[in-house]
């Protein structure tokens, strides 16, 4: 603790520097704590303990709100949360943008990160489903992911319910003999990931990079035609003239957001969250610390900081000098 300590007190001394230069009305009000949103999983939780981190070296309050992915829009608009850091365009509600288009929301920048989403399956499937990555290959081999919940379609393991519905949406867009199945959380995306790869055993499932178990368990995406427009609002386009989402999922962009009054309430804070960026070589590994070697956010988050104060003490200095 006494190293995570001395570590961050280069960045915290900027803050002091700041104000006894006269220039603490920049940080704006420091006794009031900004609130950030804790969303549903652990990569999610790595990027806010980080934007949090660097927050508290410039001298602010920082609290972290556990709060519903796709439904925290409107709590963003109204200030009851302050900031969400990790927003993933191919997956958010549209509440988001009808906020955004209100003016009660701002994007402040993307977070950094090459992000991919898709359907997916560990790569031993494809000895099961001889055809595999082509979609097509689905058609025939459905029976194989079949169980007694699904009979006599497949099972997708689909995110969880209050993510949104990517993967039932694939299953209608291509006409697949599958039934799209949410899973509770995160936890049980990776149990099922687990499971299938201990026993060889087939799964078909939505998922995502950056995430270790994509290298732990092998993960490979089904290919898709391109995700373009036309093919969600056109159902002529694409593969099945009878319906939209017949495509991969749009090109991920990872973003963050705030409510709109926290630049004018937290000038340098605005700049600190703004400038934040994250990389998936940075972010991945953080995850397999805490989900696979059972170490706490907190301390993966804090052990980062102190390896690497080349990659946050500078955005936090250009905003408190």
């Amino acid at each position: 603790m006494k190293a995570v300590t001395k570590k961050y007190l280069s960045a915290a001394a900027i803050y002091t520097a700041s104000a006894a230069a006269g220039h603490a009305a920049e940080l704006g009000a420091v006794d009031t704590p900004i609130k950030l949103a804790l969303n549903e999983w652990t990569g999610q939780h790595v990027t806010t303990r980080i934007a949090g981190e660097m927050l508290k070296a410039a001298g602010y309050k920082v609290e972290y709100v556990t709060a519903g992915y796709m439904n925290m829009y409107r709590a963003l608009a109204e200030g009851e949360i302050d900031a969400a850091m990790e927003i993933w365009s191919s997956n958010v509600s549209d509440e988001y943008a009808k906020q955004l288009e209100a003016g009660g929301v701002t994007e402040i920048g993307d977070l950094g990160l090459e992000a991919k989403e898709g359907i997916a399956y560990p790569a031993h499937v494809a000895e099961i489903c001889p055809g595999l990555p082509a979609w097509e290959a689905l058609k025939d081999c459905a029976g194989q992911f079949a169980t007694a919940e699904t009979l006599p379609a497949g099972r997708l393991v689909d995110y969880p319910a209050d993510w949104g519905t990517p993967g039932a949406d694939r299953v209608t867009g291509f006409d697949l003999p599958f039934k799209a199945v949410p899973a509770g959380s995160e936890g049980a995306l990776i149990t099922e990931l687990r499971a299938a790869t201990e026993k060889k055993s087939p799964l078909l499932i939505t998922f995502w990079q950056p995430h270790w178990a994509m290298s732990a368990y092998d993960v490979q995406f089904v290919d898709l035609p391109v995700g373009e427009p036309a093919c969600f609002d056109d159902p002529s386009w694409g593969p099945n003239p009878d319906a939209t989402f017949d495509c991969d999922f749009t090109p991920t962009r990872v973003f963050k957001a705030s409510w709109s009054g926290l630049a004018d309430k937290w000038p340098a804070a605005g700049e600190i969250l703004t400038n934040m960026q994250l990389s998936v070589e940075d972010q991945q590994p953080m995850m397999g610390q805490v989900d696979v070697d059972g170490q706490s956010v907190e301390e993966t988050v804090d052990a980062w900081m102190q390896a690497n104060p080349d990659k946050w003490q500078p955005v936090v200095a250009a905003a408190t000098e």
